[in-house]
């Protein structure tokens, strides 16, 4: 297994890094594909040396099978996307980007099928509907997919265009439906607030926020990454289907920021029930259990203590 190459796509970001960082871990080559080389998240992480960063744009289909191709890429790991705000703001971009862009990666697979070995590849729980849509206390791959975002709609059509790809063409891939990552070095999304009330109380800041007694999908970056790898590698014949949710620890926003505050005991934090969030958060991941042998490894407590001790860290304050 040490001699497969991974190509990541969106391998400078945010969650790439990470995934870049634990493919290295593991003794797999490593090659970060990303229009953005700036290298700072993989410096933070100790692995800028040992990654080969290959600028490129997704939406330019010879330049993915070049890289593919010239990098002798053996598995994919396709995260790069535009997400919710800003597909939002760039609706034709965002087509360009995770439609056509994801449509590439699928055709180069697929040209170099004697080479690419599979595309495990990032889909969203941003594919379902909003949460009054649901009498299930727990959310599973069967049910109702519709989105109301743009961003969802991007994921939900790679779905279908992924099934297409592997029922013509024999690709072999599996697609991943992840909720809100959460961990050190995040860029800023939609959801930044989940990680002000870690971060502002981290460096002694206080913080107001809302949505105290709704259920949030905790998922450490590290647990995506982890789930990402068991995706390219899993033997084909231990997948029941191609599609799967992955999660990390169901809290409220108030007990999120409890843990915080064990934490951090002279953390200031206030929370209200005031608002509600759009998501599906009761996410069912039985399957990729079962099959992929995805297991959460970071609760709150670890997660969060991790996470403010490296910003403490980064600004020379003593660990909690």
């Amino acid at each position: 297994m040490g001699n497969s190459t991974v190509l990541v796509t969106g391998g400078t970001g945010f969650i790439g890094s990470y995934m870049v960082a634990d493919l290295l871990e593991q003794g797999h080559d490593v090659v970060a594909y990303d229009i953005s080389t700036d290298t700072e998240i993989l410096e933070q992480l100790g692995v800028a040396e040992e990654t080969t960063v290959r600028r490129g744009d997704l939406a330019d289909p010879t330049d993915v099978i070049r890289a593919v191709k010239e990098t002798e890429t053996t598995h994919i790991v396709h995260l790069a996307a535009l997400l919710t705000t800003t597909a939002r703001a760039n609706p034709r971009a965002a087509a360009e980007v995770n439609v056509m862009g994801t449509n590439n990666v699928f055709e180069a697979a697929r040209t170099l099928d004697d080479q690419v070995e599979r595309v495990a590849w990032a889909s969203s729980a941003a594919v379902y509907a909003p949460p009054h849509n649901y009498d299930a206390e727990w959310v599973d791959e069967d049910e109702l997919v519709y989105p109301d975002t743009l961003y969802g709609a991007t994921k939900e059509y790679n779905e279908h265009q992924a099934r297409i790809y592997h029922e013509e063409y024999g690709l072999d891939h599996v697609g991943l439906r992840p909720t809100v990552a959460y961990g050190p070095y995040r860029e800023t999304g939609g959801s930044a607030f989940l990680a002000n009330i870690i971060e502002k109380p981290a460096l002694g800041e206080s913080y107001s926020v809302e949505y105290g007694d709704q259920a949030i999908d905790w998922q450490h970056v590290e647990d995506i990454a982890q789930s990402f790898r068991q995706a390219a590698f899993t033997p084909e014949e231990d997948l029941t289907q191609r599609i799967y949710n992955v999660r990390g620890v169901l809290a409220t926003v108030r007990e999120a920021a409890e843990t915080v505050e064990n934490i951090i005991p002279d953390a200031d934090i206030n929370v209200s029930d005031e608002g509600e969030l759009p998501w599906t958060q009761n996410l069912d991941m039985t399957k990729a259990n079962e099959d992929l042998g995805y297991e959460p490894v970071y609760d709150l407590e670890t997660g969060f203590r991790k996470y403010i001790n490296v910003l403490r860290e980064d600004a020379g304050l003593d660990p909690v």
